[in-house]
């Protein structure tokens, strides 16, 4: 079969090669899909040049995140049979990058009937984050204020699409127009663009002064320092990563004075800590999904070997 290959470190553009390779064989507790659409996302980049805390053995392939029709599962493996469409987490180093690729089951969901195989690919790490952040850590609550940082990439633009979709007003910040427009259409109540307006300056000014009541930060650095001047009383800052390259020190004696929390989120963990959470999440992504809200925004490639 025809995969996308790692064959060293770098940037993806440098380093991905097409190449032609033995079809993988599921383990215990894993599928073998026929990959119908892959995601693409942030971590993807960051494997490709060895950056990321995930590290597969050379050569692998990428891709962490898909759609795809179950051809044969291993031992051990109940959530899924042979010919049903599935989403979920790729088992590296045999990623969705390819004709066919590996699934782990404990990370594999059915996919969404209302989902077409794009949609399903990308409801997976952005969505489930998304979700975990802001119900499950910070109690988003309808009517509540919600700011989201780097609104139109993979987490934010999920976060804004569940902000909405729980009642709260969002209000999104974003770098340029054409990014903009990307939150506007997304259903953000208010867009900040960080390039030209002052966002500490713009949400003082939408919220009369009184602040947010949620803050999803996956930029951290100087994003999060400056997100602490507009957080409101009780408030809730969700700490999701650190796409800004550099990671932030909490002011301990700040959220004293203040009366706000810092909440962090590894939404991994939750695999392996508690499953079930994983499980009845995905259930309600997938009614919302059914309802038209989320609609995922599709940033996804096709199958390998497609036209």
């Amino acid at each position: 079969m025809k995969a996308w290959q790692v064959g060293e470190l770098g940037s993806p553009a440098d380093v991905l090669t097409l190449a032609e390779v033995d079809l993988p064989a599921p383990g215990p507790g894993q599928l073998r899909v026929r990959v119908l659409a892959a995601a693409l996302n942030f971590p993807d980049v960051l494997m490709c040049r060895g950056d990321y805390q995930v590290r597969p053995p050379l050569p692998f392939t990428p891709g962490a995140e898909l759609c795809g029709q179950v051809v044969e599962i291993g031992s051990d493996v109940t959530v899924a049979a042979v010919g049903d469409r599935v989403c979920g987490m790729a088992a590296l180093p045999h990623g969705g990058f390819a004709q066919e690729c590996l699934m782990e089951a404990a990370t594999t969901h059915h996919a969404p009937e209302s989902l077409d195989d794009a949609s399903a690919a990308v409801l997976t790490i952005g969505y489930q984050t998304g979700w975990f952040g802001l119900h499950r850590r910070a109690g988003l609550q309808p009517g509540e204020t919600l700011l989201v940082h780097a609104a139109a990439g993979g987490v934010g633009s999920a976060a804004v699409q569940l902000g909405k979709a729980a009642g709260a007003t969002v209000i999104a910040v974003v770098g340029g127009p054409e990014k903009a427009d990307v939150a506007t259409q997304l259903g953000a109540d208010h867009v900040i663009d960080r390039r030209s307006t002052d966002f500490v300056a713009a949400v003082k000014e939408l919220t009369d002064g009184r602040g947010v009541d949620v803050i999803y930060d996956p930029v951290g650095g100087d994003t999060y320092q400056r997100s602490t001047k507009v957080v409101a009383f009780e408030g809730r800052i969700v700490v999701v990563g650190f796409a800004g390259g550099e990671i932030q020190s909490a002011a301990l004696n700040h959220a004293l004075v203040k009366n706000y929390s810092v909440l962090g989120l590894h939404w991994g963990l939750y695999n392996a800590m508690a499953p079930q959470l994983v499980r009845e999440c995905h259930a309600e992504l997938s009614r919302l999904a059914a309802e038209g809200r989320p609609a995922p925004c599709q940033r996804t490639c096709p199958p390998v070997g497609s036209p």
